[in-house]
């Protein structure tokens, strides 16, 4: 399914074979997060999704867990910026900002899908779901 909406909306887009059953459970338990489904079928379906020039659309688990535990445990990130337990990065728009979706005790609990400026460290809402970030995204409706 995710293949083919990505596709119509990103001809060029480069696919990889599905994350594992066993790399999301360790993704899982090394983040302490649980992936929300929707993002978890992506994954399964293709372990992370490169857009044209290269643009990653949705990163791999292992991308996703090496970025989520760099922003959570690195002193730069610390240092410098309001904390982000609450939040489950996900790609990137290219420019240093990140997309995510919100986590309450280790569960996304809703669908939306927000967006942390590397600049003014801000966290705003950018889309409902995963498929309209993807929509929106590719079809020019999301800019960052």
């Amino acid at each position: 399914m995710w293949r083919e909406f990505i596709s119509t909306l990103e001809p060029k887009a480069i696919f990889f074979t599905g994350a594992t059953e066993a790399q999301i459970i360790t993704f899982e338990r090394i983040i302490h997060i649980t992936l929300p489904d929707d993002l978890k079928n992506l994954l399964q379906e293709s372990n992370g999704v490169r857009g044209d020039f290269g643009l990653r659309l949705v990163w791999s688990i292992e991308e996703t867990s090496q970025y989520n535990l760099e922003m959570r445990h690195t002193i730069p990130f610390i240092s410098n910026y309001m904390p982000f337990d609450h939040l489950l990065f996900f790609a990137d728009a290219g420019n240093g900002d990140r997309f995510a979706f919100t986590i309450i005790q280790g569960v996304v609990k809703r669908p939306d899908i927000f967006v942390w400026d590397h600049e003014s460290d801000s966290r705003s809402w950018v889309a409902p779901s995963l498929y309209h970030y993807l929509d929106w995204w590719l079809t020019g409706k999301l800019n960052i």
